[in-house]
């Protein structure tokens, strides 16, 4: 079955970080006969519950809760939500982070949808090794198969050291050999696994190393945040898109001397925030993704 949904509905979806839609490819026999039919899941990224700043964002406060009623205003609900990380905005508080913590699920437990997936940013689990983002939200790095495709979601922000570590890494590799070569896989991480800037912390210091594992397998998509932007980038043949931040945007990589968040512009509000609409085509296992503006809430 083929789900749609009018453009008109998904210009309402202000400040999301992604809208993304799977169809049915092809290369699942690993997974146990697992029914393929077309679906489509909904991406946020980056909503730093907890920022505080009208220079970047006077309605910091409001638009995770301008999210999620977009997303229960869709006449097709989607088949799962995930949330890319950096859910809360950093504190060296332990109480204070906590209780970020809690309020960020306490709002998004206004989703309709009750399948609803988390992996932490660093700013969720950094300065305690993601301690507190566990004890809300449990494991960091999982995987599980829906209508004929594996998704893996890894860690790669609780480590200081902006790393997966030989553990997370040795599980991604046990992960991936129940998988046949033609296996559709998608991957979520916060951070870019490649080099994309390393000098504003736009990478993973071992991503090399999870690029290396996943390259053997001909479908695979990765999707992250952290950059506050699109960004779209090849690594052979594995592409990885970034998704823009319902909070505020950051320059383009390299663009500026510092990593300075952009300004909010009130003549174009909600500027640099978005989200966008990703096809998949059966037969070429390959996504094309159409970006779309927000819109004034």
């Amino acid at each position: 079955m083929t789900q749609t949904i009018d453009r008109r509905e998904f210009l309402k979806l202000a400040g999301l970080g992604g809208a993304v839609f799977v169809s049915g490819l092809t290369g699942c026999a690993a997974m146990g006969g697992a029914k393929e039919e077309d679906f489509y899941f909904v991406q946020l990224s980056d909503t730093h519950w907890g920022f505080q700043g009208p220079a970047l964002n006077p309605d910091a406060g409001g638009t995770l809760h301008k999210a999620v009623a977009a997303v229960n205003a869709l006449s097709v609900e989607p088949d799962f939500i995930m949330f890319t990380g950096d859910l809360t905005h950093t504190t060296d508080d332990p109480a204070e982070r906590r209780r970020r913590l809690a309020e960020f699920r306490s709002i998004v437990s206004g989703l309709k949808n009750k399948n609803v997936r988390f992996i932490p940013g660093e700013h969720d689990a950094a300065l305690d090794n993601g301690q507190a983002w566990k004890e809300a939200f449990g494991a960091s790095t999982y995987s599980f198969d829906h209508k004929g495709v594996h998704f893996i979601a890894l860690d790669n922000v609780s480590d200081r050291a902006a790393q997966l570590g030989a553990e997370q890494l040795a599980w991604l590799k046990s992960d991936l050999a129940s998988q046949s070569t033609d296996a559709r896989i998608v991957v979520f991480t916060h951070r870019p696994l490649f080099d994309l800037y390393p000098q504003w912390d736009w990478a993973t210091r071992d991503g090399a190393q999870a690029i290396e594992l996943l390259t053997p397998y001909r479908n695979v998509t990765v999707f992250y945040g952290h950059i506050h932007q699109e960004n779209h980038h090849m690594t052979g043949h594995i592409a990885h898109h970034s998704a823009k931040s319902l909070i505020f945007a950051l320059p383009a990589p390299g663009s500026l001397p510092k990593r300075v968040p952009v300004a909010w512009d009130a003549a174009q509000p909600y500027k640099g925030l978005g989200f966008r609409e990703v096809d998949a085509e059966v037969q070429k296992a390959a996504y094309e993704l159409t970006e779309l503006p927000v819109v004034k809430a």
